[in-house]
């Protein structure tokens, strides 16, 4: 069955710059979001490359979910034209578009900046129990400096 979306999905599928999509869950942002992509990727005014895409979700769930849902739209565009060739140009460059979690997109910028940053290239992400432990000695430091400041 075939996405029909309300006027406010209209609306957020057409829009043209950046669009937040914030809804329930259930409420179709993901169809949404698939088919303004695939309104961007076959624009034949202004064609964005599939590589050119940052797609960011909050589970790495959420994000496989929009890549595969991109995927088969791009594949159901492609047997409806089967000579376009940019529709097969997208699925290729699929493979490299941003579709992440903000975790990870976070990362990556701090990866591909820690010189900026002013830290080390070996960064690394730390487990709770260990940010918890770090936290507690700060907070003691932090505590004890100011006893016997007193």
């Amino acid at each position: 069955m075939a996405f029909k979306p309300t006027k406010q999905q209209a609306e957020a599928i057409n829009r043209s710059g950046n669009v937040l999509v914030s809804a329930a869950a259930g409420s179709g942002k993901t169809a949404v979001l698939v088919e303004r992509v695939i309104k961007l990727l076959t624009d034949e005014k202004r064609t964005v490359n599939a590589d050119e895409l940052l797609i960011v979700t909050f589970t790495n769930a959420a994000a496989a979910e929009m890549r595969s849902r991109i995927e088969k739209r791009i594949d159901e565009e492609a047997q409806k034209n089967p000579d376009n060739i940019g529709l097969l140009l997208q699925k290729h460059l699929l493979s490299n578009a941003k579709i992440c979690t903000i975790d990870s997109f976070c990362i990556d910028l701090v990866r591909e900046n820690f010189d900026k940053l002013g830290i080390a290239p070996d960064f690394k992400i730390g487990e709770a129990a260990t940010l918890d432990e770090i936290n507690r000695e700060v907070i003691y430091s932090i505590i004890n400096r100011y006893l016997e400041e007193k």
